[in-house]
């Protein structure tokens, strides 16, 4: 775990790779709706973040951060996000020990400041705000928690607030989804304080792109998406090939797979040295 931010990649080349991948997406006939921030960790720990959207904009293509809104306290992390044209902030509670319990966050972070945070950016924030919220059966989800957090986000007036359920492997095997009646019960909480509610509560779909490599684009989409088997099955059947390419990532130790809720989930291994490498910038990524 960390907090201090440093420099990972330079904007520049982080520009040249992104037009590339664009340029390989368009060849295969794939929209680019969105450039979006969501590596493998928290996209405001990178010190370069508002240099690299500011590398992006000549490419004319909306640009997305999705934060886990730990960061947002800081005056410089604000600045970065506020060029960015969609920012999606995490908040899954606005009490301190139900957010240490649902988040397990860094021992020098402070939910108030986090909060404190969050208004002051959606006061001078001019693109399109985004909350979510991941309700844990019988941690975050109980009435009072709710009409707590409705207040608050009343407060943000965010264009959508979504609210959402585990649907992936969570990080840990006893996190369950709440029950139906506490979901429905927790969705009207908040659409009576806020003008837009969405529900996230089913598989999210198999429209996974494809830019020409099949491997490395598995790698790169599971890098930040565990892809259930029929997504990636799905994916193999538009790329023009076989299973034999996920057989071969499992056997080189780049892929794992893993079962969540009768489905089998496959996302990309990181060994130690490989992260060590990627994290200081000696890889692009």
């Amino acid at each position: 775990m960390q907090v201090a931010r440093r420099r990972f990649y330079a904007p520049a080349a982080i520009a040249r790779q992104v037009e590339a991948k664009i340029a390989s997406a368009r060849q295969s006939e794939e929209t680019v709706d969105y450039l979006t921030f969501v590596p493998d960790g928290e996209p405001t720990l990178d010190a370069n973040l508002g240099h690299e959207i500011k590398a992006l904009k000549p490419l004319e293509i909306p640009i997305a951060v999705i934060t886990n809104s730990s960061l947002i306290g800081r005056e410089d992390v604000r600045r970065d996000l506020l060029q960015a044209d969609w920012v999606s902030l995490k908040m899954d509670a606005v009490r301190e020990d139900i957010w240490q319990r649902v988040d397990r966050p860094h021992g020098s972070l402070r939910l108030p400041e986090i909060l404190e945070g969050a208004l002051e950016f959606a006061h001078v924030y001019e693109g399109q705000l985004m909350t979510e919220t991941m309700l844990v059966g019988g941690v975050n989800n109980s009435p009072a928690m709710m009409e707590d957090l409705a207040a608050f986000l009343a407060r943000l007036q965010p264009t959508v607030a979504y609210l959402g359920i585990p649907t992936r492997l969570p990080a840990e095997a006893w996190v369950e989804p709440p029950p139906e009646a506490a979901f429905n019960r927790a969705f009207r909480v908040l659409s009576a304080a806020l003008p837009e509610v969405e529900a996230l509560i089913g598989y999210e779909g198999n429209a996974f792109a494809f830019t020409g490599d099949a491997a490395q684009d598995l790698l790169s989409i599971t890098a930040v998406h565990p892809m259930r088997q029929d997504a990636v099955s799905a994916f193999l059947t538009r790329a023009d090939a076989d299973w034999a390419v996920v057989e071969d990532l499992l056997h080189r130790e780049q892929l794992t797979e893993m079962s969540y809720k009768g489905h089998q989930f496959y996302l990309r291994r990181f060994n130690q040295q490989q992260h060590s490498q990627e994290s200081s910038g000696a890889k692009g990524g």
